[in-house]
């Protein structure tokens, strides 16, 4: 039961965070695409872990991270505010390029899809015939 309550407050965390994160004034985080791809708490909800990655590439998400790290206080306050629990847990911000990877898979896919050759779609008319 306690792991229900622990994913439960996970996911309020990084609901409330998204929105925390569009109302930001700081400019290293307000001029990226800066999305949340995880968030992890501990147990004890002492910590809680944000993995933040950004369209543009790492480069930019490391940008964006040290903008949230200096607004951590305003971020830890403003969540606290929203959510009625006991302890606000203490920010980690890491980046990672997840969104970036996942470009670069897409991207790939579709160079692949492209490159396929045209007598692919004339089997699968003969095994429709059979």
């Amino acid at each position: 039961m306690a792991n229900h309550k622990l994913s439960r407050t996970t996911e309020d965390i990084k609901r409330e965070l998204t929105a925390i994160f569009r109302e930001l004034k700081d400019p290293r985080v307000t001029g990226a695409f800066v999305s949340i791809i995880r968030v992890e708490v501990t147990n004890d909800l002492s910590y809680c872990t944000v993995y933040i990655s950004a369209i543009e590439g790492m480069e930019r998400a490391q940008e964006a991270v040290k903008g949230l790290k200096s607004a951590a206080g305003f971020i830890r306050s403003e969540l606290g505010r929203r959510l009625t629990i006991r302890h606000v847990p203490s920010m980690i911000f890491k980046a990672t390029d997840s969104i970036e990877y996942s470009a670069s898979i897409s991207r790939i896919l579709r160079d692949l899809e492209q490159k396929r050759p045209a007598s692919s779609g004339e089997e699968k008319e003969d095994m429709t015939d059979d």
